[in-house]
């Protein structure tokens, strides 16, 4: 006889749709930054980690979740979002296994940034830590 599961599969799905409605309705900060078409040449994300000597961007954000908008011919054509405790976890693994770069870059290129791929972000995700 058939069974499709979907009973378990419908009961899985619901637990995260209410962890994420209780993300997006909760009082938790969010930070958002939107990458511009750039992304898809490259396949990479920009992190900002420092700025004119100083914390900035990952390095000195309160927030509890990272959300990176990808978008192109200004619209929204997908989204990163990670637990910034993870995200900073990830971006310091894969500097220190040199798998990753920093760059110099911004305003006067007095800002730090990490170019990060996004297959080998999300594919670090879960694996690292």
């Amino acid at each position: 006889m058939y069974n499709s599961k979907f009973d378990l599969d419908l009961e899985f799905g619901q637990v995260y749709e209410e962890g994420l409605k209780k993300l997006l309705y909760s009082k938790g900060k969010v930070e958002v930054k939107t990458e511009r078409g750039k992304w898809i040449e490259t396949g990479n994300i920009a992190i900002e980690v420092m700025c004119r000597n100083k914390p900035s961007g990952l390095s000195a954000t309160k927030s509890d979740w990272w959300f990176h908008i990808l978008s192109l011919d200004k619209k929204v054509k997908g989204m990163i979002c990670l637990p910034v405790k993870e995200l900073k976890n990830i971006c310091k693994y894969l500097l220190k296994e040199k798998k990753i770069k920093m760059i110099m870059g911004g305003d006067d290129k007095q800002s730090k940034i990490l170019l990060i791929p996004i297959k080998l972000l999300m594919g670090s995700v879960g694996k690292i830590f």
